[in-house]
């Protein structure tokens, strides 16, 4: 039934690879600009970095760039399509593949088979490259793009309590005894949550009874002077390893498994875990944007070319489709604050906007 709707064997083939074509240039337009700009913001920051040469500019750029890819996909489906089915109704094959007795769905649909191969390579993409890449990157970025501890288990701006008190670590690696914390803020706070002392450290090791700091600097807050500290100094001696388990998730970090593993996690500890659970179903619905851009950008394809509406097609397919991020990005909001179920905020964008994409699609042509 599926090969039924779709067009002959030469028109599938030549719509579909008309379209990745032109996807493939515009993410490559899109992604070469929009790493250049970023480079200019930020090779100031890795240059100044003691050691770093012109080759960790690269390895930036490595980083970098499977993010802006993922994120600027969507985006460049819905350029392609709005470009292909222009030139196509300008060029009168629209009309051509209309006269052969083809409905504007069996042209779309082409387009939407090549739309959802992508959408399962972007989520494949986004599991096993961006989640590594935007790890690495943060724990890069945490330690001010210096030397970074070889150790897969590094996480980077962890965030705990103690009672009032209050540990901040650039980076943290190892698990249980061994764990190793770098970058230490401590903030003794008294029980009315005002600050007392600030301590900063190089890094600290748990012993047992505390975190044991290596060259602790200790700031009095009520005569604002700085205190000496002693050789050893232990914080924090109701934080054990096994809270940092429960730390603060990146989800973009995270692929599917581990997420879950995570969110299991936190709502042992009673945390609350509606914003992650809420990207945890947008790791699935995200990707499917590509294929809801041929459908939202259909409405640039159909309707005669010289009416002059062509132009204010184009228009309105593109306000579809940004329309959709837009709504997409606020129904994620909207669920972080409690104001959405979960499953609501990333999947009531898609389904709203694949409705108002089918009702445009058969107003205007069927």
């Amino acid at each position: 039934m599926l090969f039924d709707f779709l067009p002959s064997r030469r028109i599938t083939w030549y719509l579909a690879k008309t379209f990745v074509s032109r996807i493939v240039a515009v993410l490559a337009m899109l992604v070469l600009v929009l790493m250049m700009l970023d480079l200019l913001g930020t090779s100031g920051k890795i240059l100044s970095a003691p050691g770093n040469t012109q080759s960790d500019l690269w390895r930036y750029v490595g980083l970098r760039l499977p993010q802006l890819v993922a994120q600027f996909l969507p985006y460049s489906a819905l350029l392609a399509t709005i470009i292909t089915l222009l030139a196509l109704n300008q060029n009168s094959e629209v009309t051509a593949m209309k006269a052969a007795g083809m409905s504007a769905h069996q042209i779309l649909a082409p387009l939407l088979l090549a739309a959802g191969l992508i959408s399962l390579a972007s989520f494949l993409f986004n599991e096993l490259v961006v989640t590594r890449a935007t790890a690495q990157l943060a724990v890069w970025e945490a330690v001010d793009f210096g030397p970074v501890p070889d150790d897969p288990t590094v996480r980077a701006n962890v965030y705990l309590n103690d009672g009032p008190d209050v540990l901040l670590a650039t980076t943290v690696s190892g698990r249980g005894a061994a764990t190793v914390m770098q970058g230490i803020t401590f903030y003794e706070r008294d029980d009315s949550l005002m600050i007392r002392r600030r301590i900063l450290a190089d890094s600290a090791r748990y012993t047992g009874k505390g975190w044991l700091l290596t060259r602790p600097q200790v700031f009095e807050v009520d005569n604002a002077t700085g205190a000496p500290a002693p050789a050893a100094m232990v914080v924090a001696p109701g934080l054990t390893p096994d809270r940092l388990d429960i730390r603060a998730v990146n989800p973009d970090a995270e692929p599917l498994g581990q997420l879950s593993r995570s969110i299991a996690a936190l709502d042992a500890a009673g945390r609350d875990t509606s914003e992650l659970r809420g990207r945890w179903w947008h790791k699935i619905s995200g990707p499917l944007a590509a294929l809801l851009m041929p459908l939202l950008g259909a409405v640039a394809g159909f309707g005669l070319a010289r009416s002059g509406g062509l132009f204010v097609r184009a228009i309105i397919g593109m306000a579809l489709g940004f329309a959709y991020f837009v709504v997409d990005n606020a129904a994620l909001a909207m669920g972080s604050f409690g104001g959405y179920p979960p499953l609501l905020a990333a999947w009531a964008p898609f389904v709203l906007f694949a409705l108002i994409g089918e009702t445009v699609l058969i107003r205007t042509e069927e």
